[in-house]
């Protein structure tokens, strides 16, 4: 299958030209014809704003409309182009949102748009008790749901009529179901006066909110089939807990279903309803199997059904849904992002896809016309930030319709997947993202979080602000990490100190040696669980590792274990048992876990660390970093300490970001000199 492809003016790609001869791609990239691939990016050039936020394709697959955000940060300036998906070479209509940033973008229905919005605005502070003069001003984020009839605007707030609710609350902004068989109306959950969540019947023309469902204190949210909510959502104070119920069309009463943690990925998401309206389709992994896949689950009896589309060593991803929210297939991550599709016939039309882009990205096929005639696909790859296209099957064309960030991909680091043999005769992945150029010289080694997620082959921008200043970047898929299966996830249960560690340092030992790299410039960075195995590493390998860079990394294991079983809210500490069985059994495992602590052996670390940490963090306590601190300078090391205010687990804003990429490049930077 040959696909031809388009561009419209607003967004040329790199995608999108390529027709066009290497030279005037060149021109075009404003590098001239003879040195169009020589220099990497300044560090300042990743984090430029994102241009287009989201393409939608309208319930029909006739109208297409795109999301985007011009303007500072500090003075956003919302726009939404709006094309004819026959001929999406130019924009049929623009819409001006004004000074507002848009979060996301949907349609309601053929006629209207949902736009989510962020609305900051400085309050003066509360006077103190005793005192005249106010205090500190504070700066409110709220976000709304603005409905626009794309002929002509004709704005609406839902829930504007609630003025008390509008006053009140800052976040009324979430729409779980777009009611495709009603489209006069969505379903949104909003905080109550009483401070419980609510669920609401909306109407998408006045703006006007029934209430349907009213939660507890502890309920976030729920889940809907055919307009009916089926599941309730809710979790503890930190978020790190959720409790599932469900409840069937035509009862009264919430089941319990089970309680899951949900910093990582949840042992039991949602999918979409099922073909009866009493199922629904989950993802998780059934008792006694490997590997976690979609089934059907009757909501009478919370039985579950066999898999669907399962693949052998493969958690599978997400499921893939149409427009009216019909099951379409199941997403894995094999070599990149690959489909077992429900309906064959498209599996073609993906493959087609794929080799549009050389094979090179993951092609996320996020919307699908009802007729199938039409799919939007969001393209993303180690060399390509994110960008959104339009697939026409019977034209065989796609269109750029728009690019988070334009950036030439010869001046971006190129990534490799790589078959790591193990000292012990197993074999893991990793990722090698070489500079561009791609001469040897120094390495940073990369660990993910989690433990039980997996690195995977798509745009990192940490990755490739490494990779800009000269430096190969390596993020190894170590035991013990996620989406592999839980037999792999379970190989590296107790063993964080050890095995873990030693498939870093084979994953390591094989780089070197197979791509002529610098030994003697290695270092070591990652956030959470990577920023234990960041400390970790220079504790083990002092003659390796020449600086180490810990994000709201464990440092004590023991210490951590604690906080976890005060903290534990559940009846039976089933949160403290599951880290229980992955780190190990303080009352029986005590000397391995003080042994795999960097906080307890800080005297046998020879290189400079950098400590990193959000002051708010709920998922590992900020005491983690602080008491390695303690340690590292009271054993007259090398240490840096950092502690970013109104943050958590690592969700810095860019600016905050940026500033923090900076410092790690400039500590690199003297460790490689």
């Amino acid at each position: 299958m040959t696909i031809q492809t388009t561009s419209h003016a607003a967004a040329l790609s790199r995608r999108g030209a390529l027709g066009l001869g290497a030279g005037l791609i060149a021109v075009l990239w404003g590098m001239g014809r003879s040195h169009a691939a020589t220099s990497a990016y300044p560090l300042a050039d990743f984090f430029a704003q994102a241009k287009t936020r989201a393409v939608v394709l309208s319930p029909s697959g006739d109208r297409i409309a795109v999301l985007e955000q011009h303007g500072a940060a500090d003075d956003p300036r919302g726009l939404i182009l709006l094309f004819d998906a026959v001929d999406p070479a130019r924009p049929v209509r623009r819409i001006e949102l004004g000074s507002l940033k848009v979060e996301w973008l949907d349609w309601a229905n053929e006629q209207r748009l949902l736009a989510g919005v962020v609305i900051k605005k400085t309050v003066p502070g509360a006077k103190p008790i005793g005192s005249l003069t106010p205090g500190a001003a504070q700066t409110v984020t709220a976000r709304r749901v603005v409905s626009l009839d794309t002929a002509g605007g004709d704005p609406v707030v839902l829930f504007e009529t609630d003025a008390a609710r509008m006053r009140r609350s800052q976040d009324m902004g979430a729409v779980i179901d777009l009611l495709p068989e009603d489209p006069d109306h969505v379903l949104m959950v909003a905080w109550e006066v009483e401070g419980v969540m609510g669920l609401h019947k909306v109407n998408i023309n006045t703006g006007r909110a029934e209430r349907l469902e009213r939660g507890n204190f502890a309920t976030v949210g729920w889940r809907t089939h055919n307009g009916v909510a089926v599941l309730r959502r809710d979790v503890n104070p930190r978020r790190t807990v959720e409790t599932l119920y469900a409840r069937a069309p035509g009862e009264s009463e919430w089941k319990f279903m089970r309680r899951t943690r949900i910093v990582d990925k949840p042992d039991l998401s949602w999918v979409a309803g099922g073909d009866n309206i009493d199922t629904v389709l989950v993802s998780t992994r059934a008792e006694g199997e490997d590997v976690e896949t979609i089934r059907e689950m009757n909501l009478h009896t919370l039985a579950f059904g066999p898999p669907m589309q399962p693949r052998a060593g493969r958690d599978v991803l997400y499921g893939l849904l149409d427009d009216r929210r019909r099951y379409v297939g199941a997403a894995y991550y094999g070599d990149r992002l690959e489909y077992e599709f429900a309906e064959p016939g498209l599996a073609a039309h993906h493959r087609a896809m794929n080799r549009f882009f050389d094979d090179d990205c993951d092609v996320h096929l996020v919307q699908i016309s009802p007729d199938r005639s039409r799919i939007v696909a969001y393209v993303d790859g180690p060399r390509e930030p994110g960008a959104w296209y339009l697939y026409d099957k019977t034209a065989r064309s796609m269109t750029n319709m728009g690019a988070r960030l334009v950036l030439d991909p010869q001046r971006l680091g190129h990534c490799r997947l790589l078959k790591i043999g193990t000292r012990d005769g197993a074999e893991i992945e990793a990722y090698l993202t070489s500079p561009p150029g791609g001469t040897p010289g120094p390495l940073v080694v990369l660990p993910h979080g989690g433990p039980e997620v997996r690195d995977q082959r798509r745009f990192d921008r940490q990755v490739q602000v490494l990779a800009a200043q000269g430096w190969w970047v390596l993020q190894p898929n170590f035991r013990g990490s996620g989406g592999y299966g839980l037999d792999f996830a379970k190989q590296g249960w107790r063993r964080w100190g050890e095995r873990m560690q030693e498939d870093i340092e084979d994953a390591v030992a094989h780089v070197v040696r197979d791509k002529g790299l610098d030994a003697e410039r290695v270092a070591i960075m990652g956030t959470s669980y990577g920023g234990y195995a960041a400390l970790m590493g220079a504790v083990r390998r002092p003659d390796l590792y020449k600086a180490a860079i810990s994000i709201c990394g464990v440092s004590d294991l023991p210490d951590m274990l604690a906080w976890e079983k005060r903290d534990d809210e559940t009846p039976t500490k089933e949160i403290f048992d599951f880290w229980k069985k992955r780190i190990g059994d303080p009352e029986v495992d005590g000397p391995m876990l003080e042994a795999a602590s960097p906080r307890r052996r800080a005297a046998e670390i020879a290189c400079p660390v950098l400590l990193v940490h959000g002051v708010n963090d709920e998922i590992v306590p900020i005491v983690q970093s602080r008491i390695m601190n303690r340690a590292l300078r009271g054993a007259g090391k090398s240490v840096d300490h950092v502690e970013v205010p109104d943050a958590g687990h690592g969700d810095w804003e860019d600016k905050v970001e940026k500033e923090l990429m900076e410092r790690y490049v400039a500590l690199l930077r003297r460790a490689f000199a």
